[in-house]
């Protein structure tokens, strides 16, 4: 258990897509605002997880095809994310958006998150420690996902909200916003690099 504990925590705090965008959606909108995304994040990784236990993930996983067409909707999703980020406020010309990202939001990332199944699918299907109760070991593996889950995001969320409440030049808080959305494209090109390292070693493709 406290191996899967501590798996938990170093998957979850290595930045990705969700961790990054909490902590731009608090740079570009503040803590409060943010906290509905945190809890769309949480509900859309629990569905995720559902999925992996269900072996529904598995299934849907299993033809190439499907992978990438989630992996490039992901990469349009995150983009867009990061437009909204950048474009937070009235400080940039090219744009601006008002609304901070939400509940629905965060679900649907989740539901799109390449990180999110790969996440899952090694805690949940590895680390066994209750071989003879496996409704016990799934249980108390959610409730301790969730544990460590839940204050990580909103440790980034509040990051970000810090950013935002200080009282930082114009120029300033433009560069933050742009650094927290270029960080996010960044995330995109390395998933769609992995990706690509992915299917080529696949049967038919150059290792």
């Amino acid at each position: 258990m406290i191996a899967f504990a501590a798996a938990v925590f170093l998957l979850i705090a290595t930045p990705g897509p969700g961790v990054l965008s909490c902590a731009g959606v608090g740079a570009a909108f503040g803590f409060r605002a943010g906290l509905r995304y945190v809890a769309g994040l949480n509900l859309g990784n629990n569905l995720v997880i559902a999925a992996v236990i269900t072996g529904l993930a598995a299934v849907i996983l299993a033809a190439p095809v499907v992978r990438g067409v989630l992996l490039a909707v992901s990469a349009c999703y995150l983009a867009w994310l990061a437009l909204r980020i950048a474009a937070a406020g009235k400080r940039l010309a090219f744009g601006e958006a008002d609304r901070a990202p939400g509940l629905r939001d965060g679900i649907l990332l989740q539901a799109v998150n390449p990180k999110a199944y790969v996440v899952s699918t090694t805690l949940f299907t590895g680390f066994p420690y209750a071989p003879d109760s496996l409704l016990f070991e799934t249980v108390t593996k959610i409730l301790i996902f969730n544990a460590i889950w839940l204050p990580l995001h909103l440790g980034w969320l509040w990051a970000g909200g810090v950013l935002h409440r200080l009282d930082l030049p114009e120029r300033a808080h433009r560069r933050i916003n742009l650094a927290m959305a270029a960080a996010m494209i960044a995330v995109v090109a390395l998933a769609l690099f992995s990706m690509g390292g992915s299917t080529s070693a696949e049967p038919g493709g150059t290792p």
